[in-house]
């Protein structure tokens, strides 16, 4: 029995100090040490053994057990270390070569100016209303009092779908389907897309940006539109920034404005950026007309309230000092990066 569990030990360390991969070693631990191994059969033919040499040959067992388990434990250890040091070897790493820069993106202008616009008016108490951009001729014309003949409603303004469905002119339609739904008071604001058969150039394009606004209540004056848009061009523009309301004419609103800003590049004082006059016009504005709720299924006798509209690309353009609207939609990496 010493020489069987001799020859047992001789040929274990014979076939760990040949292995040379983690699994060789495993087969060998398997192959002598698990349950039908080796030195578990010499185990299991105990019951041959004289009772008196037992405890004898179960110490020799255990005795080429823990020799066989020793050698295996540190020749794994010794492989597990070569291996991971030939490992840090292939993967050495410079640290004084330059890093790689990650090309990361960010807002575009428009998306800024939209956020900080929605920003002012949320903070006084409007919510941000969505509608669809192919719209109904109604919504977009005849519920805004532009009648069948009005020079918008010409195909050389307006892109048809057919004699009834537009690519909505403005975001007005959404304030005549929230306002539709009766639920007052109202007060919100609709950004979106919108587009009118314009060339590009400059200063337009067929496809832009409007955000227009809506409040409806109980004795709503020109002087609660004058003090909201007064509030949104000095939080947008600067505390400095003043107003100007001059007479205009909409359909949907009656009476009507354009409203101009001071010139934030020379401060009023007239430079070329505002053409000399110290004013920079930002947007529409004035009283909804009666007919307009009455359409829209609003008492004008017990309702009012007021309009407004401006383009995002003028906020942004006028925010950002860009003097081209193309520049905006050209995707150039170089100008976009520079927001």
């Amino acid at each position: 029995m010493k020489e069987k569990l001799q020859s047992i030990q001789e040929e274990a360390v014979r076939l760990i100090q040949a292995a040379d991969a983690p699994e060789k070693l495993n087969d060998v631990k398997i192959r002598f040490l698990g349950k039908k191994g080796e030195l578990t059969a010499v185990l299991k033919g105990m019951k041959d053994v004289a009772p008196e040499d037992r405890p004898k040959v179960g110490q020799l067992v255990n005795e080429t057990r823990e020799a066989i388990e020793e050698l295996l434990e540190e020749t794994k250890t010794k492989m597990e270390r070569a291996l991971r040091e030939e490992q840090l070897k292939s993967e050495v790493i410079d640290v004084t070569l330059p890093s790689k820069k990650n090309m990361v993106g960010h807002r575009h202008p428009n998306t800024i100016a939209l956020e900080e616009v929605e920003r002012i008016f949320i903070g006084m108490g409007y919510e941000v209303v969505e509608g669809p951009e192919v719209e109904y001729d109604e919504y977009n014309f005849e519920k805004l009092n532009i009648p069948a003949d009005h020079p918008a409603k010409d195909e050389q303004d307006t892109f048809y779908i057919n004699k009834d469905i537009v690519l909505r002119t403005q975001t007005s339609p959404v304030q005549a389907r929230v306002m539709e739904k009766g639920e007052l008071p109202i007060r919100m604001i609709a950004p979106g897309r919108v587009f009118r058969s314009d060339e590009v150039d400059a200063t337009h394009s067929p496809s832009f940006h409007q955000i227009e606004g809506l409040v409806i209540d109980k004795n709503i004056s020109f002087a609660d539109l004058k003090g909201t848009l007064e509030v949104f061009a000095k939080e947008l523009f600067g505390p400095e920034t003043k107003t100007k309301f001059r007479p205009h004419h909409f359909p949907f609103t009656e009476p009507s404005a354009e409203v101009d800003v001071t010139c934030f590049k020379c401060g009023g004082k007239g430079c070329r950026f505002c053409k000399g006059s110290g004013w920079i016009e930002i947007l529409g504005c004035g009283m909804v007309h009666p007919h307009v709720l009455e359409m829209c299924g609003i008492d004008p006798e017990e309702y009012n309230g007021f309009a407004f509209g401006v383009g995002l690309e003028r906020i942004a353009l006028l925010k950002y000092e860009i003097d081209d609207m193309r520049l905006l939609y050209e995707n150039d990496i170089r100008f976009l990066k520079q927001f």
